[in-house]
């Protein structure tokens, strides 16, 4: 046996990896049978768009609706074929993690660690087992960010297939839901500051800078109008080519409509902080009490903050490139939602941030952590996993023996 057929292989792990996630996700899927918080908008929505009916919850795009009606056709309307397509986009958000993680770092270990604290974070479990839009989205930025790394360090003759896989994914991740929008501007942003830096020739090789943004720019907001496809064959009120630009308005204007207080309203700051977590379900579903707490791991919330500092710290003193970049994604997707302006804020806002925290958990304990500690990271992944078996009544609709049974759970009064 040769010292090559025995290293790791990072596409086996990565399947490894979503295989797992896949299976760990689908357990209980179809509990409970009723839709789910904001799943009452986003179903209907979706069995319009396999009736091909017309338009309904205008106050987003349609791609991630269209992934469902997918689920639909294949599956029933019932709660599988409403959520099992959400599954799959967790899966990839964890493959995803580790894709950017084993590009960023170099090495399979700290990779590995990234998705597995991202797969036990809680929101991605829960939200990979709900029909709502922001899983799709989350799931093709991460590929995006994945191509965009993929396609600054690619020979000449792979940069721009990359480059147009990036943009795909990124018009996939918008025409899934408005919020990935800026993420388009930071690719726009990370070529620039990747071809100054490598005095134009160490990064995407064979592009221009000006190409690169114009495929970027042009790709993406070409396969961003091409999900609307489904709208153009509704039995009522067909989009056309007349009316495809008029319509992106008129999400606009629902986008930028008021809404009444929300009792799970919550702002920013807070967020990172796990402080004000929601309730998607808590009532009793086919006679027995069940609950679902959207809630972030807090080993992973508040130890990620503590990495994301240190991240910076190491980027900053050391040049450690990965760990600034591990920190540049954090503070970008949680940055956002501070200067973008929103009706009001949902702490779901950031289950992109809190994913990232898991790149910057595995970097930090790894450089930091280690030297002094052997077995930091095993330990750290066994506090987050005991966190995960602990709370996973509360996240999981599992039973539970009494109406008042979330004080166990609820070590905050912020998060009841």
């Amino acid at each position: 046996m040769t010292t090559d057929s025995l290293k790791p292989r990072p596409i086996l792990i990565a399947l490894a990896l979503g295989l797992a996630a896949e299976l760990l996700f689908l357990a209980n899927l179809t509990i409970p049978a009723k839709p789910v918080f904001d799943e009452v908008y986003y179903t209907e929505a979706a069995r319009t768009i396999a009736r091909l009916y017309g338009p309904y919850n205008v106050e987003h795009p349609l791609f991630a609706k269209t992934i469902m009606a997918g689920g639909i056709l294949l599956f029933g309307d019932n709660p599988l074929g409403w959520r099992f397509f959400s599954t799959v986009a967790g899966s990839a958000v964890v493959m995803g993690v580790f894709a950017i993680g084993w590009q960023l770092f170099g090495r399979v270990r700290p990779a590995l660690y990234a998705a597995i604290f991202v797969l036990l974070n809680f929101t991605v479990f829960i939200q990979a087992r709900i029909a709502m839009l922001d899983g799709f989205m989350a799931a093709f930025v991460l590929m995006a960010i994945s191509a965009m790394i993929a396609a600054a360090r690619a020979p000449a003759p792979q940069t721009r297939r990359w480059l147009i896989a990036a943009a795909v994914l990124l018009g996939l991740a918008v025409g899934s839901k408005w919020t990935a929008i800026p993420y388009v501007a930071f690719a726009g942003l990370a070529m620039i500051a990747l071809r100054w830096r490598g005095g134009d020739k160490s990064y995407f090789a064979g592009v221009g800078l000006v190409p690169g943004l114009a495929i970027l720019g042009g790709v993406s907001v070409a396969t961003y109008f091409l999900t609307f496809a489904p709208a153009f064959f509704y039995q009522y009120e067909p989009l056309t080519f007349a009316t495809l630009i008029p319509f992106q308005f008129r999400i606009l204007t629902q986008q930028l409509a008021p809404l009444p207080v929300h009792p799970y309203q919550s702002v920013w700051w807070s967020w990172p902080l796990d402080l004000r977590p929601m309730w998607y379900l808590y009532e009793p579903v086919d006679g027995i009490q069940r609950g679902i707490l959207l809630l972030g791991n807090p080993a992973v919330m508040w130890g990620g903050l503590i990495a994301v500092a240190a991240c910076v710290y190491g980027g900053l003193r050391d040049r450690a490139t990965p760990m600034m970049a591990a920190a540049l994604l954090w503070g970008g997707s949680f940055g956002m939602w501070v200067v973008v302006p929103k009706k009001i804020g949902f702490f779901y806002y950031y289950y992109l941030p809190s994913i990232f925290l898991g790149l910057a958990l595995a970097a930090a304990l790894e450089r930091y952590a280690e030297p002094r500690f052997k077995y930091a990271s095993e330990a750290a992944l066994l506090v987050t996993l005991a966190l995960f078996a602990w709370f996973f009544p509360i996240i999981s609709a599992a039973p539970l023996d009494s109406d008042q049974a979330f004080l166990r759970w609820t070590w905050l009064t912020s998060w009841r």
